[in-house]
């Protein structure tokens, strides 16, 4: 007997009797010469995987999914003046969002700049008194600060006024992001984001990427750039690859999708992370109390949280301060406060349930209920 393709894992119903049914994707229920037996086949299938296509993400790899990064709007243009930047000097100041997209995005780019040979500063603002992106009073003052170089990481697809001030001053600002665009771009230097509205069918399939992933395809665009000026003819060209524990962590924790490129991007990287060659990384494994290699759940529901933590209760660089660490007593520092700034956001979170709950008990009937407290923390 055939098995029903309708029902996932051959269940009729969960518990409370609602009817397990795949979502639509590629599984078509009435082929019945083509009935999957194994359940990563019916998963990939019901996430819109070809047919045709499915070893290629049974077993993702990098090769198999990169694509050139030169198909992206703007991304030649940022690599090559990076590339410069390189080869003069120059001060460079990451400027990135204060979550974990934001803190690993920044610190890949900041780590690949010292394999190159360029020393990097970094900025990342406080959540509650600067909000969300940047500002136009930060970017001047890291210009004033000697940067008039600037790369923004996981942030500025909308900055219109902060990146006009920063224009006005003489900054030139690359953004790096993958929010959505509206059809006027702010006035940056270079804007590369697979979400720009003027992208082509190619650069918009990668619209999933989260800002990490990005920025890893600009490190690949600089390397080639500088490999082809004959950068690395006295010196060694560096493994990008060894990067991806970064990416990985920011792709599951930005909760992005994990379909081709993504897929590619954790299950390469958290190999990468088994091996703990990112100090900071491996004091955040230790933090979390992970005595194996981590698996994608625990990106989600370990590691990414404590990064999260340092944005929301603590000091916002904290995250991108433990990722570009080469100390390993600093590390181990640094990954210990994360830890108690995680169990002090818990704690916050489950105080403003138990008030949220109670409110709740006193009203019935309502199809939708609104509520707020005084003194409830904005985590």
């Amino acid at each position: 007997m055939k098995p029903n393709m309708e029902l996932v894992c051959g269940i009729n119903n969960s518990i409370t009797g609602q009817a397990w049914r795949w979502r639509s994707g590629n599984v078509d229920t009435r082929d019945a010469g083509f009935i999957p037996d194994d359940l990563v086949t019916q998963l990939l299938l019901a996430r819109g995987v070809p047919r045709d296509d499915l070893e290629r993400n049974r077993q993702p790899t990098i090769r198999d999914f990169m694509p050139d990064p030169s198909i992206f709007r703007d991304m030649d243009h940022a690599a090559r003046r990076i590339a410069d930047a390189v080869e003069r000097g120059e001060q460079i100041t990451v400027y990135g969002d204060y979550d974990v997209d934001g803190a690993t995005s920044a610190a890949l780019l900041i780590r690949l700049l010292k394999m190159l040979g360029l020393g990097a500063d970094y900025y990342i603002p406080d959540r509650l008194m600067e909000g969300y992106g940047p500002s136009g009073e930060a970017l001047v003052r890291i210009g004033e600060g000697g940067s008039r170089l600037i790369v923004t990481v996981d942030c500025g697809a909308m900055a219109y006024e902060a990146l006009a001030e920063a224009k006005a001053a003489e900054l030139e600002v690359i953004v790096v992001d993958h929010h959505k665009c509206a059809p006027m771009l702010p006035d940056a230097f270079a804007l590369v984001n697979p979400n720009r509205l003027d992208e082509d069918d190619e650069a918009a399939s990668h619209g999933h990427l989260a800002a990490v992933g990005v920025a890893f395809l600009l490190g690949a665009a600089i390397i080639r750039e500088l490999r082809g000026r004959g950068y690395f003819g006295s010196r060694s060209e560096p493994k990008i690859m060894e990067l991806l524990d970064l990416v990985a962590l920011g792709t599951v924790a930005d909760v992005a999708k994990l379909q081709g490129l993504n897929r590619a991007f954790v299950a390469q990287g958290l190999k990468i992370m088994a091996g703990r060659r990112n100090i900071g990384m491996a004091a955040l494994i230790e933090a979390s109390r992970l005595n194996r290699a981590p698996l994608c759940s625990d990106l989600g529901f370990a590691l990414g949280p404590r990064i999260n933590a340092g944005g929301r209760v603590g000091k916002s660089d904290l995250g991108v301060r433990l990722l570009t660490t080469e100390n390993p007593d600093e590390a181990r520092e640094i990954a210990a406060e994360l830890d108690r700034l995680n169990q002090e956001r818990r704690a916050i979170e489950a105080a403003v349930q138990e008030e949220a709950e109670a409110m709740l008990s006193a009203q019935h009937n309502r199809a939708v209920t609104l509520l707020s407290g005084m003194g409830w923390h904005p985590a």
